[in-house]
């Protein structure tokens, strides 16, 4: 860590006098920040909260249910990354984990054409990848659908849960109660879709700075926030990787499969725009085109048990997990009552780890 980096930060923080409030929206940026003490070392200077940068996180219980559902009553193979496993729907008894225990074939992979190669493989089976993430892994969804239209794989669908950033940090600066004097933005999105994409943030009156992962990066765009408090402007932290314009070949390819549509965010509600869905040319590649939402889950029998979660809350920057009365009590890594301590981004999995 740069010491040169640290002295001046600690000289930011001398000259603060009120307390200031930012908001990382990158699960990333909120684990490399737990695992540096930075919010120890910012103390009441600088209260640094997080927003609902895992998209993990913010999946709707309902489509949990609904994946549980397809591979219970329909026979159908799960292929997907590992966080999405554990996280759960409408009742902690109900995940992909619990369905794999009760005879779902659920495959992880690490990378979305991997799914091609099982599809190709077992050619009697039908399988649905699941395309979760922001704009950062919207692409590798996009190459996925590519080579099944190409290949003509017929027995492999596709679950689009992708979100956008945009329309959720918009709902964030419209809401009253947050307090907030600028975004930590996530350089991995901004990577996609460039510096310029990130200038909505201006129109609210509010700062923003992308920032990279490393522990310097993330120091460098505090101090930059620190030192532009009351401004409306975006800084470009990661210019390395982050470019005015973004991915332009990227960009086309997620224009070309997928459309804007309303999406709902666990524990924030219904945010128009903010979803990513297979254009109308694409349907019959949707799995929810074969086997409709609301049909599905009349088939799952819920449990009546209820439990206390305030991940939406947690999400939204109302809370910290520790204000949580169910948090290292009744929901710890081994049994997440909510989905913010399952992922490996998540922000109560982030607090119990490093910051209790």
């Amino acid at each position: 860590m740069n010491k040169k980096l640290i002295l001046e930060l600690k000289e930011e923080l001398d000259k603060i006098e009120s307390t200031t409030t930012f908001m990382e929206v990158c699960g990333t940026h909120t684990m490399e920040i737990g695992k540096m003490s930075l919010r120890n070392f910012l103390g009441n200077k600088v209260k640094l909260i997080s927003g609902p940068g895992c998209p993990v996180c913010v999946t709707p219980s309902l489509y949990i249910d609904y994946i549980y559902s397809l591979a219970l009553n329909k026979n159908i193979s799960i292929i997907t990354y590992g966080d999405m496993l554990r996280v759960p729907g409408t009742s902690p008894l109900i995940s992909l984990e619990k369905a794999r225990a009760l005879g779902g074939d659920i495959r992880l992979v690490y990378s979305s054409v991997d799914a091609i190669e099982i599809a190709k493989e077992e050619k009697n089976k039908n399988f649905v990848f699941l395309g979760i993430g922001f704009e950062t892994t919207v692409p590798s969804t996009c190459i996925l659908l590519e080579e099944i239209i190409n290949k003509g794989i017929s027995n492999l669908f596709i679950l689009s849960m992708h979100k956008r950033v945009e329309p959720v940090m918009e709902k964030l600066m419209e809401d009253k109660e947050l307090k907030l004097d600028g975004f930590l933005c996530p350089g991995n999105v901004a990577v996609i879709l460039g510096e310029r994409d990130f200038e909505f943030i201006k129109e609210y009156g509010q700062l923003g700075v992308i920032a990279g992962f490393k522990d310097d990066e993330i120091i460098e765009a505090i101090i930059e926030l620190i030192k532009n408090k009351g401004s409306k402007k975006i800084i470009n932290c990661y210019k390395s990787f982050v470019n005015r314009e973004g991915n332009i070949v990227a960009k086309e390819l997620i224009n070309k499969y997928f459309k804007e549509s309303q999406s709902l965010w666990r524990g924030i509600g219904n945010i128009d725009k903010s979803g990513l869905v297979l254009r109308d040319e694409y349907k019959e590649k949707d799995i929810l085109n074969k086997f409709p939402l609301d049909e599905e889950l009349k088939l799952i029998t819920r449990s009546k048990e209820k439990y206390v979660c305030r991940c939406g809350e947690v999400l939204k920057g109302k809370i910290l997990p520790c204000e949580c009365s169910s948090f290292k009590r009744v929901c710890t890594p081994a049994f997440p009552i909510g989905p913010c301590m399952v992922s490996s981004e998540g922000t109560c999995a982030a607090y119990y780890k490093y910051e209790g």
